[in-house]
């Protein structure tokens, strides 16, 4: 049967209502690859600027690791309420749930460390400050650090719902 599109309004409305209706873990999952990639992102825009010597990529990736840093926070935020949702499903543990959750706080610690060091550049920048150079620098060493950090805690964060990613969940499946 046929069904014409809904209006626009009842569209926004809806899709407003799913918005507000999701829990802890959507909401977790909707914002937790922002930081990482905006960090990856942040990296390469970055480090293509100080190659090419672009001034203007230059404070185009500083602002994207700012973003990606200020991004961070509410993912963090959500951890909580997310954990509470799948702490009592089955083949998910505490160890699991701790591990993801001290590597995301170590990683959110190092993003935001490169947040305040891309803010600190770009006021540098702006002045024509002789040591803007070395703080961008910095701050290219503290993206780097930072993706690694934030991949490595979505890696774990992934293990707790999805066992395939375990090693040991293949190995155990196959009878090995």
């Amino acid at each position: 049967m046929f069904r014409p599109d809904p209006p626009a309004p009842l569209l926004i409305t809806s899709t407003f209502s799913n918005l507000l209706s999701m829990n802890g873990a959507h909401l977790h999952l909707l914002l937790n690859h922002t930081p990482i990639l905006g960090s990856l992102f942040g990296l390469v825009l970055l480090l293509v600027a100080l190659v090419r010597r672009q001034p203007v990529l230059v404070k185009a990736g500083l602002i994207v690791l700012l973003v990606a840093a200020a991004l961070a926070i509410p993912t963090n935020m959500t951890g909580e309420g997310a954990e509470e949702v799948v702490e009592h499903y089955p083949g998910v543990t505490r160890t699991l749930i701790h591990e993801h959750e001290e590597a995301a706080e170590l990683a959110l610690w190092a993003l935001e460390l490169t947040g305040l060091l891309a803010v600190g550049s770009l006021l540098l920048l702006a002045r024509g400050h002789a040591r803007a150079a070395l703080l961008t620098r910095l701050t290219l060493v503290g993206a780097l650090l930072s993706f690694g950090l934030m991949a490595r805690a979505g890696n774990l964060g992934g293990r707790i719902m999805h066992p395939e990613t375990r090693g040991d969940a293949v190995s155990n499946a196959l009878g090995r």
